[in-house]
C-alpha cells in the first residue's frame, strides 16, 4: 500500500483546518440553518468565532483533554460547532442517535463515560434526566433550544448561548485563557482520537469505533480530490450525526474543502429544504432514494391521463438512452432528440422536484441499492454513484470512478485502499482510514483488525474481470438452499423494494427447501392507492391484510421471480411463499437498527411462528406481537396473517420442493 503523507501540521486536525479556512475563505459561507422559514448563514470567519467562544465556555465548565462529550440531536450548526469546540480542547465528541430510546442511550453514554452532553432540546434533556441515575460520569448537560426548560433545575443544565457568552467574555478579558485555547489547538495532532462513533449493533451491543484525525482528515482529503470538491460546493446535512456518513460528508469534507453545509429546519421539512438548497453534492442511503421514488410515483398516479402518459413515455426514453448519454456512450440521434425534449418536459421538472437540479455528484451507500432504482436516477442525467464503506474505514473502501459506474458493482478500491478476498470469500481491506480500535474492547479489535492492518468486513464479495468489486451479501447472511442453490437474501430483498408499495422485505431460505419472504407495505404508497380506489381502512394492520393488497403484492413478487429466473446463479432462489406483516418493522421494537438495517437474527426469533407457517404449508397463522408506542409504553398487536403461494419460473413448485 502506498503510504499517504499526513497533512501538514497546520492541517492535521479539524480545529486547525477551521483556522485555515477562516483565513483563506473568511467571507465564504460555511454553514446554514433554516429557522422559522428563513435561512441563516455563517461564514468561516464567523464559525471560528462561534467555536472558540463555545470551547472557552466549555473550558470554564471544566471540560478537559481526554473527556468524552456526547452530542444528541438533529443536524444543527451548534452541534457541529460542539464537535470542533470539544476537539479544540482535546476532548472527544461522541455523537449519539437522537431517536435512540433511553436504554440504548444509556449503554452508549455509560460505555463512553461521557462527562458532558450537548443536546438539541427539551426532549433530549428529559431523556438524559430520566436515565441520570445510571449515568454516574455525566456532570453537565448543555442544551441548544431553551423552549420548555425555564423552570428546570439548572444546577447542571446550561443553555448553549449562556456557555458561549461566558466563553466570549473570558476570551476578551483573560489573555491567558485565549493563549491556553490556542496552545490546546496547537497541541492537537493527527494521531489523536478525533471522534468515537458507535456501530448500529445489528448482531449485539454497539461498539465504539475510535477514529483519529489522521483517519478522518486524510479520508476527507482523498475523497475531495477524487470528486473535485471545492469551496463552491454545497451539501444538505440531514442524516444522523452519529452515522459515519454524516461525519465524513457533512463535517470532515466540509472542513477540508471549505464547502457549505446546510441544515434543514427539521427532519419533516427535509425534502422541501432539499429543493430550496439544491445541493451540488448529495449523499444518501438507499432508503431515501427509495422514498423519493415512491413519492414521485404516487404523485404521478394522481396526475391527469395526458400527463401520466407523457411521463411514462419519456421515462421509457430515459431508460433506453439516459444512462448511455450520461456515460458518453453512442446513442441514436432520434433518441438524443427525444431525450432532449424529455429533459425539458419531464426530467428537468422532476429533478427540480427532487431537489437535484444542481447535483454534480451524488453517492448512495450504507447498504446495497436496487439496480432498478439506481438506473432510474442515472437515467435522468444524475451523476449518482455507489460506494462501499464502513465506520471502521472512515467510510471509504470502494468508489466508482466517472465513466465506470455500474449498478451491479460498488466500484474499485478507493484512493490509497487495498482490498483482498480471503479463501472464504470475505472482503478485507486496509487504508489510511482504518480505525484505531474499538473503545474498551480490545478483543473485538483483534477479531476485526489484523496485526498487519487488514480489516475483516464481514461481507462476501468478488472482483469481476474489470477490477470492480461485487458485494454478494453479508458473509454470515449468504447461504444455500437444501439443494445447494446460492441464497443471497439482500439481493432478493432489494429487487422487491424497487416497487413503491414495498417498504421492507426479509427473505428466508438458508438450509431450507425454498425461499420465502415477509413484506412490509409502504403506508404512504399503498394508502394513496387505496384512496384512489375508494378502499377504506382504519389502520396499517387492516390495510396490510386486505385481499386486494395481497393481490397487488403478489404481482410484484411474481415479477421478481421472472427477473430472477433469467439469472443462472440465483434462478433457483425464486420466492415460493410470502406474507405481509401486520406491523411495520421498527427500530424502537428492536427489529431495525438506528440506521434502518434489518436485524435478521432478532426478527427470525421474534416472528418464529410466522416463519414456521411459511414452511409447513399453512395458509394463515395467528400471531401476537409486542410493540413500543411513541411515549415508551408497551402494547400488543394480534393478527391472523395470510400466507400466499407464488408462481415460479423454470423450477420446482413449492410443494414439489418441500417433498
Amino acid at each position: 500500500m502506498t503510504q499517504t503523507v499526513a497533512p501538514a501540521g497546520g492541517e492535521d486536525t479539524f480545529p486547525k483546518l477551521l483556522i485555515r479556512n477562516a483565513g483563506i475563505w473568511a467571507d465564504r459561507p460555511a454553514i446554514r440553518e433554516k429557522d422559522l422559514g428563513i435561512w441563516q448563514t455563517w461564514t468561516w470567519a464567523e464559525v471560528l468565532d462561534e467555536v472558540r467562544a463555545f470551547a472557552a465556555g466549555l473550558a470554564e465548565l471544566g471540560l478537559k483533554r481526554g473527556d468524552k462529550v456526547a452530542i444528541v440531536g438533529s443536524n444543527r450548526p451548534r452541534l457541529y460547532w460542539t464537535m470542533c469546540a470539544a476537539q479544540s480542547l482535546g476532548a472527544v465528541p461522541v455523537p449519539v442517535y437522537q431517536d435512540a430510546v433511553a436504554a440504548e442511550m444509556t449503554f452508549v453514554l455509560q460505555h463512553a463515560g461521557a462527562r458532558f452532553a450537548v443536546v438539541q432540546d427539551q426532549e433530549q434533556v428529559d431523556k438524559l434526566l430520566s436515565i441520570s441515575d445510571d449515568l454516574t460520569d455525566l456532570e453537565r448537560i448543555v442544551y441548544d433550544e431553551e423552549r420548555g426548560l425555564k423552570d428546570y433545575d439548572h444546577s447542571r443544565l446550561h443553555p448553549f448561548a449562556a456557555v458561549q457568552e461566558t466563553g466570549r467574555k473570558t476570551l476578551a478579558s483573560n489573555p491567558q485563557a485565549a493563549a491556553d485555547l490556542d496552545a490546546s489547538i496547537a497541541a492537537g495532532k493527527g494521531s489523536d482520537i478525533a471522534v468515537i462513533l458507535y456501530t448500529s449493533g445489528t448482531t449485539g451491543q454497539p461498539k465504539g469505533v475510535m477514529l483519529s484525525f489522521d483517519n478522518t482528515v486524510i479520508s476527507a482529503k482523498l475523497a475531495c480530490e477524487f470528486d473535485n470538491l471545492t469551496q463552491t460546493d454545497e451539501v444538505l446535512a440531514y442524516l444522523p450525526m452519529a452515522w459515519v456518513g454524516d461525519h465524513i460528508f457533512s463535517y470532515a469534507e466540509s472542513y477540508w474543502s471549505g464547502f457549505c453545509v446546510a441544515c434543514p429546519e427539521s427532519p419533516e421539512t427535509m425534502l422541501q429544504d432539499l429543493r430550496e438548497i439544491g445541493p451540488t453534492y448529495f449523499f444518501s442511503p438507499p432508503r431515501i432514494f427509495e422514498n423519493l421514488l415512491t413519492t414521485v410515483m404516487i404523485r404521478m398516479e394522481d396526475a391527469g391521463p395526458l400527463k401520466k402518459k407523457m411521463f411514462h413515455y419519456f421515462l421509457g426514453v430515459a431508460r433506453r438512452a439516459g444512462e448511455k448519454i450520461l456515460n458518453g456512450e453512442p446513442v441514436a440521434f432520434s433518441d438524443r432528440v427525444l431525450y432532449a425534449i424529455g429533459g425539458f418536459l419531464v426530467y428537468g421538472p422532476l429533478k427540480n422536484v427532487l431537489g437535484m437540479s444542481r447535483m454534480r455528484v451524488g453517492y448512495t451507500a450504507g447498504e446495497a441499492i436496487g439496480p432498478e432504482i439506481f438506473r432510474f436516477y442515472r437515467s435522468l442525467g444524475l451523476n449518482l454513484k455507489q460506494l462501499y464503506g464502513q465506520t471502521e474505514a472512515s467510510v471509504f473502501v470502494t468508489v466508482q470512478p466517472d465513466g465506470e459506474i455500474r449498478a451491479d458493482t460498488v466500484g474499485k478500491p478507493a484512493p490509497e485502499v487495498e482490498i483482498k478476498i480471503d479463501d472464504s470469500g470475505e472482503v478485507l481491506y486496509r487504508s489510511p482510514g482504518v480505525f484505531v480500535g474499538y473503545y474498551k474492547n480490545e478483543e473485538a479489535t483483534r477479531a476485526t483488525k489484523t496485526a498487519e492492518g487488514w480489516v475483516h468486513t464481514g461481507d462476501a464479495g468478488f472482483f469481476d474481470n474489470e477490477g470492480h468489486l461485487r458485494i454478494i451479501d453479508r458473509a454470515k447472511d449468504v447461504g444455500h438452499l437444501t439443494d445447494n442453490t446460492l441464497f443471497a437474501p439482500k439481493y432478493i430483498e432489494n429487487k422487491l423494494k424497487f416497487f413503491p408499495n414495498i417498504k421492507e422485505a426479509v427473505a428466508f431460505g438458508h438450509e431450507r427447501a425454498f425461499v420465502a419472504v415477509m413484506l412490509n407495505i409502504d403506508l404512504t404508497a399503498v394508502g394513496s392507492w387505496a384512496e384512489r380506489n375508494n378502499i377504506s381502512y382504519a389502520s396499517y394492520q387492516e390495510l396490510a391484510g386486505l385481499p386486494k393488497v395481497y393481490e397487488m403484492l403478489e404481482e410484484h413478487v411474481v415479477e421478481v421471480n421472472r427477473d430472477l429466473s433469467t439469472e443462472p446463479r440465483v434462478a433457483g432462489s425464486q420466492i415460493h411463499r410470502f406474507l405481509v406483516l401486520h406491523k411495520e418493522l421498527d427500530a424502537d421494537d428492536g427489529e431495525l437498527t438506528r440506521t434502518q438495517k434489518v436485524r435478521r437474527s432478532y426478527i427470525a426469533e421474534k416472528y418464529e411462528p410466522l416463519i414456521t407457517a411459511l414452511y409447513d404449508g399453512s395458509k394463515e397463522q395467528d400471531i401476537a406481537t409486542e410493540v413500543t408506542f411513541e411515549d415508551g409504553r408497551k402494547g400488543e398487536i394480534k393478527a391472523c396473517v395470510k400466507i400466499v403461494d407464488v408462481q415460479t419460473f423454470g423450477i420446482e413448485t413449492q410443494q414439489e420442493a418441500a417433498e
